[in-house]
């Protein structure tokens, strides 16, 4: 792995000099590429996590080839061991972070007259376990930051209120572990926001969920009509939200969507 240290300030423990870090979950393709290439443009510190050491390198020299300040890091949510070392390793080499981007996630096709919940049970790990073990890691640094964001990337099929509308597209068999898993991520934006409000300390923390929307990515095949830099606007939005922006709330780039 690449030196992830950002700043001289960062590494003398000056954070209110040091550029804005950020972390960005499956960050070497789609959503999270985008997202890594448009939070960098904001000056941030970037640190791409993929699981594939190789992919996430070569993603990250593309982006540094545009002048981007983006460094590559291993990071597969579901090993606790890789997500404790890179948690330990970015208070070591940067002195904090501000943003968390928990982009990664899978969709796996289940079919709900044949499939047992062994299907379930994967796309959990990554889309729900994956993200709380990543972020449970990471508060403790967030909450030194002046200003820290964390950003849940969930998907419009989570929205109980949208899917069970008559006549909605968003509804579909295949999509039953998938849509379901970030309907728990939703929940559980919720909760941290609310358990933030409740502590003074932990008050500054903001923490939104944000759907890019049908974008075309490998998830879906590439048969989304929007681009992951389209998607990218939302969530970059939201991880750079001013003081008095929201927390605890479910938004596509055209705002608020029913939980």
């Amino acid at each position: 792995m690449n030196d992830l240290t950002a700043e001289t300030a960062a590494k003398t423990g000056d954070r209110a000099a040091a550029r804005r870090i950020a972390l960005v979950t499956g960050g070497n393709k789609g959503l999270g590429l985008e997202t890594c290439r448009a939070l960098a443009r904001t000056g941030a510190t970037v640190l791409l996590a993929s699981r594939d050491s190789g992919r996430g390198e070569r993603a990250a020299g593309d982006l540094r080839g545009e002048g981007l300040d983006v460094r590559p890091v291993e990071l597969d949510v579901t090993c606790p061991e890789q997500v404790t070392t890179l948690a330990e390793r970015i208070r070591r080499q940067t002195g904090g972070l501000d943003v968390l981007v928990n982009n990664a996630g899978i969709m796996l096709r289940y079919d709900p007259f044949a499939h047992d919940a062994d299907t379930l049970r994967r796309v959990y790990e990554t889309n729900v376990f994956g993200l709380v073990s990543v972020t449970a890691a990471l508060l403790p640094l967030l909450r030194e930051a002046s200003a820290p964001r964390i950003v849940n990337v969930t998907s419009t099929t989570s929205s109980l209120g949208l899917v069970e509308e008559p006549g909605s597209s968003l509804a579909a068999d295949y999509t039953l572990a998938y849509a379901s898993s970030k309907t728990a991520v939703n929940m559980v934006t919720l909760q941290y926001a609310l358990a933030f409000a409740r502590h003074p300390e932990w008050q500054h923390l903001k923490v939104n969920a944000a759907t890019p929307g049908y974008i075309a990515t490998d998830l879906n095949g590439h048969s989304g009509p929007r681009t992951a830099a389209e998607g990218a606007r939302v969530v970059v939005t939201l991880a750079t939200l001013p003081a008095d922006g929201p927390s605890g709330g479910f938004f596509n780039e055209d705002g608020r969507l029913p939980w």
